[in-house]
């Protein structure tokens, strides 16, 4: 038997490359004479910049930036200098892993660190920048990002706002002012999903709560990005407020669209044409995939909808492993919606999630062994 392998990260627990491995522990250890092929994959979210820059042979590079609380910190991109393609990933500069759940409030949190990464790569002269957009901390709407890359950004006074803008403090932004300078690159923001930056399913709604937001900041976070939205397209002459994607990464890809001309596509759809998947799925005769959570933002534009596509028009069965469900998911529902095989989740409903976070490898290992016993 022909088995694929190519699961996302599993946030909090494993990178795409370690789930892969659990996996193929898993086969091994119910079909030994399996052949596997391993394919980590990612969405644009955390670990896909460095996914990518193995692909690209990209060297790493180093710069200080601001975390997303506006503290210094060092961070990684990637440099194709023959071909002066650069490779950013939001999450090294911005990410929510970089906060204690106890300081996680997007109220507070900037991107501006990760404008800085992209400041370091045109200075290094890139000609082309990837923009990894996902597992942010922050719900700025790209406000801080743009301000490192030279915006400026006047109170209701008219003074220059020089603090990094956060979530919490969009609605000070009374007038903005595009640096004289283009960027001197194409600049192509991948993301994990298709939302856009308002409403029901926007940055604020949908994913302020996971970064920390409570009911009442959800909807200041709202009203805040409504507001930014308004002055950025009075500077750009670009509406974002309903752009597919712009609300990914708390808003970063509406921003980099308005203010610097960027393409915005799916991460996944970027990976999945640079690893050949639909090659590697035409080879296997079953396709493992995976990933932390399972809920109502997979269909959306994460690995396992990607893989779970692919896998159809391939005409090959596709099975998700995941950490967890959403309480509030139909399990046979999505599956069925994705067109997966199955869905098997990996750690017992009642282990805390600190105790399944620390056994996911076993989990994920024994999970997989379990499925093809029972075939």
């Amino acid at each position: 038997m022909k088995v694929l392998i190519a699961p996302d990260k599993f946030k909090d627990a494993l990178d795409a490359p370690a789930a892969a491995e659990a996996m193929a522990a898993g086969v091994h250890d119910a079909l030994p004479s399996a052949e596997i092929e391993s394919c980590p994959l990612g969405d644009g979210g955390e670990g896909t910049g460095r996914l990518l820059a193995q692909l690209a042979g990209a060297e790493t590079r180093r710069c200080r930036v601001l975390d997303p609380l506006g503290r210094t910190r060092d961070a990684s991109w990637w440099f194709v200098h023959d071909d002066g393609v650069a490779i950013v990933e939001m999450a090294q500069a911005s990410g929510l892993h970089l906060l204690d759940e106890s300081q996680r409030d997007p109220t507070q949190t900037t991107s501006f660190g990760c404008g800085e990464l992209i400041h370091a790569a045109l200075d290094a002269g890139a000609t082309r920048v990837f923009v990894c957009a996902g597992g942010s901390a922050t719900v700025d709407g790209g406000a801080g990002c743009l301000q490192a890359l030279g915006w400026r950004m006047f109170d209701e006074h008219g003074d220059q706002i020089l603090t990094p803008l956060a979530g919490g403090s969009l609605q000070a932004v009374m007038r903005v002012r595009r640096p004289a300078w283009s960027p001197p690159a194409e600049i192509v923001v991948l993301t994990d999903v298709d939302n856009a930056l308002l409403g029901r399913d926007g940055a604020a709604s949908a994913f302020g709560p996971q970064k920390g937001a409570t009911p009442a900041q959800v909807r200041l976070l709202e009203g805040n990005l409504r507001h930014w939205a308004a002055r950025l397209a009075e500077a750009s002459g670009v509406v974002v407020h309903a752009m597919q994607r712009g609300g990914a990464a708390g808003g970063l890809p509406a921003a980099l669209a308005a203010g610097c001309g960027a393409r915005v596509e799916s991460g996944f759809d970027e990976l999945a044409a640079r690893v050949d998947l639909a090659a590697k799925l035409r080879r296997c005769d079953v396709c493992l995939t995976g990933e932390g959570r399972l809920d109502a933002q997979t269909a959306r534009g994460k690995v396992v909808a990607g893989v779970a596509r692919m896998a159809v028009a391939a005409d090959r069965p596709a099975v998700a492993f995941v950490g967890s469900v959403d309480s509030r998911s139909d399990v046979a529902a999505i599956a069925k919606s994705l067109g997966l095989q199955g869905v098997e989740v990996i750690s017992p409903a009642t282990r805390e999630r600190r105790e399944a976070l620390a056994h996911c490898a076993e989990n994920l290992r024994n999970a997989v062994a379990r499925h093809f016993r029972r075939r």
